[in-house]
Order: C-alpha cells, then sequence, then structure tokens
C-alpha cells in the first residue's frame, strides 16, 4: 500500500448531505439553555437580559465570521483547532484542540443524564441511569456506522426543535396581541411593570453575559462538519450568512416574548423553565409534557453532536500526531471508530464519577469547563488575526471575508478578555474561570513535555544515525 493510499484509508468520508449540514446550521445554536436554562437569566438582569442575549449573539455572529473565512479558506474537522496550530503554533492548536474535547466529553453525561431523567419521569420503574446508558450506547453506535446516521438523526431532531420555537413564536405572538383566547397574559406591560426594564442594574446585566454566552456554544459545529459534506466552502458560507437571523429569531424574539408575557420575577421561570413558565400563563394545556418533549429532543440532539464533535476533533488531534495515533483510524464508511469509542468511554468514566464519586469531584470536572467557550472564541480570533495578515501578504485572494479587518477583530479580543476578567472577579463564576485556567496550563505544559521529548528522541536518532555512517 502506498502513502496515498493509507492516508486515504483514514479519511474521513464526505456523507453529510447538503440538508443534513443546513438543518445543522439552523438548529446547532439550540439547546435546553433556551427551554429551560434562559430562565436563570431572565431572574437575574430582568427584561434587559435581551442585551444580554443581543451582546452574546453579537459576539457569536463576529466570531463565526472570523472563522468561516478560515474554514473556507481551508475546510478541517478540527477547524479552529487547526487553525490555532498553523497561527499561533502547535502548542496552541494541541490546547484548544484537547479543551475543546474535554468540554463536549462532559456535554454527553450531562444530557444523557437530563434525557434519562425526563424519561424515568414518564417511566420510573427504569432507573436514570439504566436510560442515559441505552441513549448513549444508542447513539454512539449511530455514531460509529456513518456520518450519514449522525446527519441524519440531528436533521429529525433539529427539525423538531425549530418546528416547536415556530409554534412557540406564533402562539406568543398571538397572546401578545390579545388573540390568543383563554390567555392569562397579554401586552407587553411586563417588560417595564416590574421595577422598570433594568431592575437589577447594568451589574446584573454583564453578570447575565456570562450566563447567556454558553448558550450559544455549538454554533461552530457546521465548519467541522461541512469538511464531511462535498462543496463544504458552500455549505459554511451558507451557514455563516444565516447566523444573524438565526439569533435574532430563535433567541431575541422567544425571550421578548418570555419577559413581555410573565413578571421577570415569576418564582416559576427559575424552577420550571420560561417555556413551562409562558405556556402556563398562556392557559395552553398540558404544558408540562410539551415542554419535555421539546428538551427531550433538545438534549438528544445535543448528545449526539457531543459525541460527533468530540470524536472530530480527536481524530484531527490524531492526524496531527497531538493524540494517540490509532484515533486516526476509520473504518469502511469513513467513520473515526477509535475516536468515536474512547470519546465515549471518557464520557462513561464522567458518568461513574457523577454516580460512584462525591458529588463534589462531578462539580470540580464541570468547573473545569466553565470558561472554554470563552477561550475557544479567544483563540479563534487571535487565529483570524494572524492567518488573514499572512494571506494577506502572500496575496492570496479570500473569497469569504471577516468585516472591517483588523479593527472589528481587536474589539472582538477587547471583549472577550473583558469578559474574563469580570469572570476573575465575580464569585459566580471565579471557580470556573480559575478550574478552566488550571487545566489549560496542565495542557500547554504536557503540550511543552511531550514536544521536547519528541525533539530528544529526534536528536538522539540524528547522532546514531551519523555515529552509524562515520563508523
Amino acid at each position: 500500500m502506498t502513502m496515498t493510499q493509507s492516508a486515504n484509508a483514514d479519511s474521513l468520508a464526505q456523507n453529510l448531505k447538503p440538508r443534513h449540514v443546513r438543518m445543522l446550521s439552523i438548529a446547532g445554536v439550540i439547546g435546553a439553555g433556551l427551554f429551560v436554562g434562559s430562565g436563570h437569566a431572565i431572574s437575574e438582569a430582568g427584561p434587559a437580559v435581551l442585551i444580554s442575549y443581543a451582546a452574546a449573539g453579537a459576539l457569536v455572529v463576529l466570531i463565526m465570521r472570523m472563522l468561516a473565512e478560515m474554514a473556507v479558506a481551508s475546510p478541517d474537522s478540527g477547524s479552529f483547532s487547526t487553525y490555532a496550530d498553523k497561527a499561533l503554533g502547535r502548542w496552541a492548536g494541541f490546547t484548544i484542540g484537547w479543551l475543546y474535547w474535554w468540554f463536549w466529553v462532559l456535554v454527553i453525561p450531562l444530557e444523557a443524564n437530563a434525557a434519562g431523567t425526563i424519561l424515568h419521569a414518564w417511566f420510573p420503574a427504569v432507573a436514570i441511569w439504566q436510560f442515559t446508558f441505552a441513549i448513549t450506547l444508542l447513539l454512539t453506535i449511530t455514531n460509529l456506522l456513518s456520518v450519514k446516521n449522525y446527519g441524519e438523526f440531528e436533521f429529525w431532531f433539529a427539525l423538531i426543535k425549530v418546528v416547536a420555537i415556530i409554534l412557540f413564536l406564533g402562539v406568543a405572538g398571538a397572546a401578545v396581541f390579545g388573540l390568543l383566547p383563554g390567555s392569562n397574559t397579554s401586552g407587553l406591560s411586563h417588560l417595564y411593570d416590574t421595577h422598570g426594564f433594568m431592575p437589577n442594574g447594568i451589574g446584573a446585566v454583564v453578570a447575565a453575559i456570562l450566563t447567556t454566552m454558553f448558550s450559544f456554544m455549538g454554533t461552530e459545529i457546521v465548519t467541522i462538519a461541512a469538511a464531511e459534506s462535498k462543496n463544504p466552502g458552500k455549505q459554511i458560507t451558507q451557514a455563516t450568512n444565516s447566523v444573524i437571523w438565526r439569533i435574532a429569531l430563535f433567541y431575541l424574539l422567544s425571550i421578548f416574548f418570555v419577559v413581555a408575557l410573565v413578571p421577570w420575577n415569576a418564582p416559576g421561570l427559575v424552577e420550571q423553565g420560561s417555556w413551562q413558565t409562558v405556556l402556563q400563563a398562556m392557559n395552553i394545556p398540558h404544558a408540562r409534557l410539551i415542554v419535555d418533549l421539546v428538551v427531550l429532543m433538545a438534549v438528544c440532539s445535543c448528545l449526539n453532536s457531543a459525541l460527533y464533535t468530540s470524536s472530530r476533533m480527536l481524530y484531527s488531534l490524531s492526524r496531527r500526531k497531538d493524540a494517540p495515533a490509532a484515533a486516526s483510524r476509520t473504518n469502511r464508511s469513513g467513520t473515526p471508530w477509535i475516536a468515536v469509542l474512547l470519546s465515549t468511554a471518557a464520557a462513561f468514566l464522567a458518568v461513574i464519577a457523577n454516580y460512584l464519586a462525591p458529588s463534589v469531584v462531578f462539580e470540580f470536572l464541570l468547573a473545569t469547563s466553565g470558561a472554554i467557550a470563552l477561550l475557544v472564541y479567544l483563540v479563534i480570533a487571535a487565529s483570524h488575526l494572524v492567518l488573514r495578515k499572512k494571506r494577506e501578504k502572500a496575496g492570496e485572494v479570500l473569497s469569504y471575508r471577516m468585516w472591517l479587518f483588523p479593527g472589528l477583530t481587536w474589539v472582538t479580543i477587547l471583549f472577550i478578555v473583558t469578559v474574563l476578567v469580570i469572570m476573575l472577579f465575580d464569585a459566580k463564576h471565579q471557580a470556573e474561570l480559575l478550574a478552566t485556567g488550571g487545566l489549560t496550563l496542565l495542557i500547554i505544559t504536557t503540550s511543552l513535555v511531550l514536544r521536547r521529548k519528541k525533539e530528544k528522541r529526534q536528536n538522539t536518532k540524528y547522532f546514531t544515525q551519523r555515529s552509524s555512517d562515520s563508523y
């Protein structure tokens, strides 16, 4: 077998269809955080949470534009990790790749447990851990068979989420204008009638940005998935161009209806979640069941994407010799099956830690991933700054560009650094930043140690060869 054939044998298949990538790009940003977790942000900032979502959404739009410029020019399953490697150095690609892998590995047990909890409430005879295991095993098997299976599952999960949001917007819009029979709420008065639009001040709005920002994690997955589709540049361009209306429609408009229809300090927002509280206020029958069904689809979608994304990042790291070589092996359908199994195995270890170890252990593991999203965004912006200048210097013509370069890129970097500094002095987020910082330093140190060992082996081999030749 030739070297070229060997490389092709371990290459990913381009079996994702345009509709798979298109739906992934539309609904990849929609997680359970919109349906349930948004209640925490609303109770923190009041109606002014709209500013928080707008600020976080604007950051994501800018980051996606930068990432898309790099991805269209050079599609890669390693996405920003590969670009960091090229722009900032081997240590940067190594570090952000492993941090991102770790983030999604921890998402797997979290989402599986959330799905298991919902199913256990419907079928109490089956334990939560049994549902958790079964769901993870099923989606792992589908991910092992072919990337087309991931795309198909994600297509239908995403379609259900999109339809649910559109129906919610229609019903909530009717309630706002007083057109929904039997609704206990209407109009826009709750935007200002409970201690004003910004009841807890600008500090609460800034704090809510930290909460809302992590809701958008996953938007970048489309640049990873597009590498396994035909004509990835076109898919990435279309997905990035639509990110503004997706965030505006799915997040800003739906949150606007929530804060317009129920008081921001309604107790149900935190305990039940924003959607269930609003549906109950509108006297929608079976509100809890509806929300549970939508959230179940959302967490299964997120779990499916977590399995896919973690395996592809591990595969990319392996191809760059920054992870075990076995992780780059693919089966006949072009699926990196060992990377899938290793990622799932790590997730199962996290599940075991959650059940057997003291709760403080799993809480610490979760804390280590708390600021990874911001570090990913920071690395994307820094990589874009370097690679764009390199390409312009080389006279390369870019078909897709970031706006107002380099000004907006620098503004984005400054914004992210400011948020990180705020986290450092915020009691709620300080532990997350410190834990993530500690993990980051550990990975950077590991990268440097491994590189030094490799250089030492190469030097030893070189001098041994020279001595042999001389002899």
